[in-house]
């Protein structure tokens, strides 16, 4: 497929109501936790980008029937699966390959996957899935490609060294066809960890502790089919905030799961960003004070992510693009990957006033007049903090590598369009 390009003509104001798509965090877990069962499985919301298109082709590679019946409708049957060797090059399109380790050990006793791929926004270790695969009774090799196998899976008292969110789904998967009773402790609980769970008790499984750090699941499950909506997503509802607040327009975000915004929209809230809630639509209007919160004494305030359900590190490139368009200093902490801060060059040839402390740190002093500019997107997140820097910004900018945000936002420049906004999407030149 032919790189993508946009071009945006900035400085326009938006208005109107947006849905966001289904969360992709959720979608793929589940479109894999589908190989788990024999019987048919119907997912509905599911989000039509690149990431989602790659795990249908790998499940169809191991024998799984998967059609898309209508737009965000998915069908899946796998009545019969097989180990198969998967496709490399599929395999190193996304870090979600790594998800089906778990439904095709479950299945098959053995699986044999190629390195994932994914952002390169840092190191990603696997040495988690490996860890709470092995207390749950498989053996792993992992050489020039990672290999897991289990004559039976067994319930276990399982620890995981870190809260990772593939490393919970994976063991989470597992569990539910171990024989026994398996405890998950320190378990990620991030809102698609959560839709995970409510999608295996659809088909079947018993689990308690879904939404806490320690997740509980009686195996092994009899498993049989289900019709499953995805939630939607609470990462793309948060970069609508941005987006809304960056050009100073009243948004409405229909249908917005905002049960799940609460440190999301505290985040804003520091940047002088408030939103209503009317139902489950949330409500960003056009007056906003735009004035960053000090801390008490006047100290300034930093905003920092940390695991659910704290402020979620996929908005914080989406975060700082907001702070430049913000009255006041603030210190933006991304902890846990040492490569995400590096696109914030981009926004200072943009005319963004920050300082880059180090890896994991940035100073931001707002508000400041951002000028069109050419970008690359280096992944989805970034990708979409540049989108909205471009389309608040004085003239044209041109984002290359596009495609980068297209792995996680659906037909984005249609729907902003729909919104007032001027993106035209091209194939790059060659």
């Amino acid at each position: 497929m032919a790189p993508i390009q946009y071009i945006v003509e900035g400085g326009r104001r938006l208005s109107g109501t947006i849905e966001p798509s289904g969360n992709k965090n959720s979608a793929l877990p589940i479109i894999a936790a589908a190989l788990l069962t024999e019987h048919p499985v119907t997912l509905t919301n599911v989000p039509r980008i690149r990431d989602t298109e790659t795990l249908v082709e790998l499940c169809r590679s191991v024998g799984a029937s998967a059609e898309w019946t209508e737009r965000n409708t998915l069908a899946i049957h796998a009545r019969e699966i097989r180990a198969a060797d998967l496709d490399p090059d599929l395999c190193a399109r996304i870090r979600a390959s790594i998800l089906l380790a778990g439904p095709l050990l479950a299945r098959c006793g053995e699986v044999a996957l190629p390195p994932p791929g994914g952002d390169v926004i840092g190191r990603r270790r696997l040495d988690t899935h490996f860890l709470a695969f092995e207390q749950l009774g498989a053996t792993v090799t992992a050489t020039h490609r990672l290999e897991f196998r289990a004559s039976r899976l067994k319930g276990a008292d399982v620890f995981l060294d870190e809260p990772s969110v593939t490393a919970t789904e994976n063991a989470l998967v597992a569990a539910v066809a171990a024989r026994g009773t398996t405890y998950l402790r320190n378990a990620a609980s991030e809102p698609h960890v959560q839709d995970l769970a409510n999608f295996l008790v659809a088909l079947g499984a018993t689990i308690e502790g879904v939404g806490t750090n320690t997740i509980i699941v009686h195996g092994p499950a009899t498993l049989g089919g289900a019709s499953y909506a995805i939630q939607p997503d609470h990462i793309e509802v948060g970069s609508l905030i941005g987006l809304a607040a960056v050009t100073r327009s009243p948004l409405r975000i229909a249908r917005a799961g905002v049960e799940h915004l609460r440190s999301i929209r505290m985040g804003f809230e520091r940047l002088g960003i408030v939103c209503g809630v009317e139902g489950d639509d949330l409500v960003v209007p056009s007056n906003q004070t735009m004035k960053i919160h000090d801390d008490f004494g006047g100290h300034v305030p930093k905003l920092e992510d940390q695991p659910w359900p704290a402020f979620p590190a996929d908005l914080m490139s989406i975060a700082i693009v907001t702070a430049t368009q913000c009255d006041g200093v603030i210190l933006m902490h991304e902890k846990m990957f040492e490569s995400r801060m590096f696109f914030v060059d981009k926004l200072i040839a943009m005319g963004g006033r920050i300082v880059l402390c180090d890896p994991h740190r940035a100073i931001v002093a707002g508000p400041s007049r951002l000028r069109g500019a050419p970008m690359t997107s280096p992944d989805i997140r970034a990708g979409m903090a540049m989108l909205l820097a471009a389309v608040c910004a004085e003239g044209t900018s041109t984002i290359n590598n596009a495609d980068q945000i297209e792995r996680g936002y659906e037909r984005i420049e249609e729907r902003l369009n729909g919104l007032g906004a001027k993106i035209t999407r091209i194939p790059a030149r060659s």
